[in-house]
């Protein structure tokens, strides 16, 4: 199995296949072949790859359409719970026959939480404060009869886990169903009107780049992922009236913090940064990606094993399929880290080269939010992509005018990401060089760092772009304002 970006979903990417493994080219690297299309053999990490299982499995596929307020899927499978047990870990596969035989033991020693049923911990819950605002309610949206099956499917699951219970609220929100990459759906709700009488919790999320910078450095990492993380964090209960959903069968509330709720992100990164503490020498987490990092074997295995032990007691479960254990490199955020680089992932940057020419606004914006998400491995990168944020001002019309400049920066921008850019994690032990430049549409800068080899790496590239003001500085100025 090939994992690939999604077209549809720019930062997200499925498992496709089977394809055959046509040739083997190093420890790293197959050319994988595609005997069921026109696509030539391609060359694909192993980190991009999984082996194939042949299997059974009971699918309905359906198709909804909603109204203007829901945006509903296509082609969405509904595959059911699978038992998500421990030998579903992904363990890396350089790693030596006791190296592997030591990680099976210390995760079958912690086999009760690898679950595909989330747990529910003690040591936080989610609350909703509206202030004086009234309730809210919302009709259930127009559905297909086949969303309506997989509906029931997904509320008969939660009745079961107890993650949700009938209710007499007279608060309110519809259903949408969102696909997830792997093929199964998420059971979503639209709170957006209750998000907007909902008082925000500014609590800060994590930086993604200062994240990789710490996992660049290391020999071995491992990364787990708990199972519906959301899902099992408690409301108090104020918030589970707030929290009610209506359906075709009935209205019903949530015991736990469903998906879709302002500040949810807050009060789960609170929770894992809490897990953590202490730990943060070797383990880091994005909301439910838990990343833990070592130099050494031995290292790793007694850090791996710290985490576990903070995630048991916390009363937490782990979806073992998600899990990857003992790599020198892994996908996380969207990057390729470990083994001191840090690249983009191969999937997004694929998916970017595809991109067609936008003909409307909101076509741009979304282009350069995939681009800009790697902004920091491309060289001057708001210069070059000044004549494509210019078609986005207010003053632009919504069908944009694409000329001879626009398509320059669009060829660009996939030619730097497609050149395979990889950038150094930097050590703040030793010393940077920083090298910048100007010129009349915005400045740039490089972070370099010497590596193993004594040769000069790029950390990272920085650029902005000028407005209208700065661009008639002089050109001392505007060198002075690249160091600055």
């Amino acid at each position: 199995m090939v994992l690939k970006a999604l077209q549809a979903h720019k930062m997200e990417a499925s498992w496709e296949g089977p394809f055959t493994v046509q040739e083997r080219l190093g420890a790293v690297n197959y050319l994988i072949a595609f005997p069921t299309s026109n696509q030539k053999p391609k060359v694909y990490h192993i980190n991009s790859l999984k082996p194939f299982y042949s299997r059974e499995l009971k699918v309905c596929q359906f198709t909804a359409q909603g109204g203007d307020d829901a945006e509903w899927p296509e082609g969405v499978y509904y595959e059911g719970k699978c038992a998500g047990g421990v030998e579903e870990v992904n363990l890396s596969m350089t790693l030596g026959r006791m190296q592997r035989q030591q990680i099976k033991e210390l995760c079958t020693s912690y086999a009760p939480m690898f679950s595909a049923t989330p747990g529910l911990t003690e040591r936080a819950y989610h609350s909703i404060d509206t202030g004086n605002a009234h309730p809210i309610r919302v009709h259930p949206y127009r559905v297909s009869p086949q969303a309506k099956t997989a509906i029931e499917w997904e509320i008969q699951d939660m009745l079961q886990m107890g993650v949700i219970h009938p209710s007499e609220s007279a608060w309110a929100s519809p259903v949408v169903l969102v696909p997830k990459p792997d093929g199964e759906i998420r059971f979503c709700v639209d709170y957006r009107k209750l998000n907007a009488v909902t008082r925000p919790d500014n609590y800060p999320m994590p930086r993604t780049d200062e994240l990789l910078e710490k996992l660049g450095q290391a020999q071995f990492i491992s990364t787990l992922d708990l199972t519906k993380g959301y899902w099992q964090v408690p409301l108090d209960e104020s918030a589970k009236e707030r929290s009610a959903f209506t359906t075709h069968l009935r209205l019903y509330e949530f015991n736990v913090l469903p998906f879709g709720l302002r500040s949810a992100p807050a009060t789960f990164q609170r929770l894992v940064d809490g897990l953590l503490a202490g730990l943060g020498e070797y383990a880091v987490a994005y909301l439910d990606d838990v990343a833990i990092f070592s130099d050494s074997w031995a290292d790793h295995l007694e850090h791996l094993q710290k985490v576990l032990e903070r995630i048991r007691e916390a009363g937490l479960t782990v979806k073992a399929k998600k899990c990857q254990i003992g790599l020198n490199r892994v996908t996380y955020l969207g990057h390729q880290v470990g083994q001191g680089t840090i690249s983009p992932l191969q999937a997004k940057v694929d998916a970017i080269q595809k991109w067609p020419v936008p003909k409307s606004k909101k076509q741009v914006q979304s282009f350069l939010g995939l681009a800009g998400y790697y902004r920091l491995f491309v060289p001057h990168y708001s210069q070059i992509a000044a004549p494509l944020t210019d078609l986005t001002k207010k003053k632009q019309p919504n069908a944009v005018q694409w000329t001879g400049k626009c398509q320059k920066a669009f060829n660009k921008l996939k030619a730097t990401l497609m050149s395979d850019p990889v950038l150094r994690a930097p050590d703040f032990d030793k010393p940077f060089l920083v090298t910048t430049d100007a010129s009349e549409r915005g400045v740039g800068a490089v972070l370099m760092q010497k590596g193993p080899d004594q040769e000069f790496h790029s950390v990272v590239f920085l650029s902005k772009k000028l407005s209208e003001r700065e661009s008639n500085w002089s050109v001392t100025e505007k060198e002075c304002y690249a160091i600055v």
